[in-house]
C-alpha cells in the first residue's frame, strides 16, 4: 500500500462497530494501518465454526507493520447495557478522548435472505425489529454515546454506513425504511452537532465484496445467482470503504460535508485513492455505471464525467 492511499490518522482513537467481517471489517483495518487506535466491536471474539470471521482475527490482520491497532470489544449493540460498556471502556482507556465513530452493525441479513421475494404482509412482523433495531436504533444509541464525547472536545467525525436502499426499493420495507432514516439521521444530527465542530455524515458504498456475497456466488449456479454476479462484476473491496472513511477523518474542511450522503466512489476521485488492483469505482450517480448494466454493449460510449444531478436524485424520491 503505498502512503498515498492512507493519510496519516496516528494519535485518533476509533470505534468501528460490526468489524468482524465485511465492510466493517475494511473500515478497521484502514484506520488502523493509517496509525489510528481503533476498538471494533461485534458479537463474536473467536472464529466458530459455520461463521467467516472475527474480530481477534481482523486485529490480527493489522500486523507489525502497522503504528496502529484494532482492540476488540465483544458487544451486541442490541443491548445498551453493553454499549455503555464500550463507551466507557473507551473513555476510560482514552482519556475521554473519541475522534471517529463508525456506525456499521447490521443485524438483518438472515432475515431478510430467509423471506426474500415475499411483501411485507406476509413476512413475521418481527422483520422490522430484527433489520432495524441493529442498524438503526443502535446507531442512534452509539452516536448518543460518541456525542457525549466529542462535544466536550469541539471535534468528532460520525459516519452512518448506509446503502442506496435509502433512495429506491431494495430487498424489503423494513430495510429500506431504515436506511433512508439513517440518511435523514445524519442529516438531522449534524445540524445540532454544527456549533460544537462535530460532523455527521452517510456514507454509500458500491456493491461491496464482502465474505458472505463471495461464500454465495461459489454456489453453483443458476439464474439468480448468476444475476446478482453481474450486480458484483465490478464489486468495491471492503478496503475501499475504509479508505474513504479514512480520508473523512483527516480531511480539515470536514464540516463543509457533515449532514450529506456521501458515495465512496466520487469520494475515491476528490482524494485521490483507488481500490485493490488500482481500479476507480464508478459511482451510481455516473451515467456510464447505469448504462453498463442495462446496455453493456454501447457503455464504452458514455464518458465517465456524465454525473446525474444530485438534485435530480432527491426529486425522485419524494413524494409530494
Amino acid at each position: 500500500m503505498t502512503s498515498s492511499e492512507l493519510p496519516l490518522l496516528s494519535g485518533k482513537v476509533c470505534i468501528v462497530t460490526g468489524a468482524s467481517r465485511g465492510i466493517g471489517k475494511g473500515i478497521a483495518l484502514m484506520l488502523a494501518k493509517a496509525g489510528a487506535t481503533v476498538y471494533i466491536t461485534g458479537r463474536t471474539l473467536d472464529a466458530t465454526e459455520g461463521r467467516t470471521g472475527s474480530l481477534r482475527q481482523t486485529a490480527e490482520e493489522i500486523g507489525q507493520e502497522s503504528t496502529g491497532q484494532c482492540i476488540p470489544v465483544q458487544c451486541d449493540h442490541g443491548d445498551d447495557q453493553e454499549v455503555q460498556k464500550l463507551f466507557d471502556k473507551v473513555s476510560k482507556e482514552q482519556n475521554g478522548r473519541l475522534d471517529i465513530l463508525v456506525n456499521n452493525a447490521f443485524k438483518g441479513v438472515k432475515v431478510i435472505n430467509e423471506n426474500e421475494e415475499k411483501p411485507f404482509y406476509e413476512q413475521p412482523a418481527n422483520v422490522w425489529d430484527e433489520v432495524n433495531n441493529v442498524g438503526l436504533r443502535s446507531n442512534y444509541i452509539a452516536a448518543w454515546h460518541a456525542a457525549k464525547m466529542m462535544v466536550p472536545a469541539k471535534q468528532g467525525l460520525i459516519v452512518n454506513v448506509s446503502s442506496s436502499g435509502g433512495m429506491t426499493y431494495l430487498f424489503n420495507v423494513a430495510y429500506g425504511v431504515g436506511k433512508a432514516a439513517n440518511d435523514r439521521m445524519a442529516a438531522d444530527m449534524a445540524v445540532e452537532l454544527k456549533e460544537q465542530n462535530v460532523a455527521c455524515v452517510s456514507l454509500w458504498p458500491g456493491a461491496v465484496m464482502t465474505e458472505n456475497i463471495r461464500d454465495y456466488l461459489s454456489q453453483p449456479q443458476d439464474e439468480k445467482i448468476r444475476r446478482t454476479a453481474k450486480l458484483f462484476e465490478d464489486a468495491e473491496d471492503p478496503t475501499f470503504s475504509g479508505k474513504a472513511v479514512a480520508w473523512l477523518a483527516a480531511d480539515p474542511g470536514i464540516m463543509k460535508k457533515s449532514g450529506r450522503i456521501l458515495i465512496t466512489a466520487e469520494l475515491g476521485r476528490e482524494y485521490g485513492f483507488k481500490d485493490v488492483g488500482g481500479t476507480q469505482p464508478l459511482s451510481i450517480r455516473q451515467v456510464k455505471k447505469l448504462v453498463s448494466y442495462f446496455y453493456p454493449s454501447v457503455s464504452w460510449m458514455i464518458p465517465e464525467f456524465v454525473y446525474v444531478p444530485r438534485w435530480l436524485l432527491a426529486a425522485g424520491v419524494h413524494k409530494f
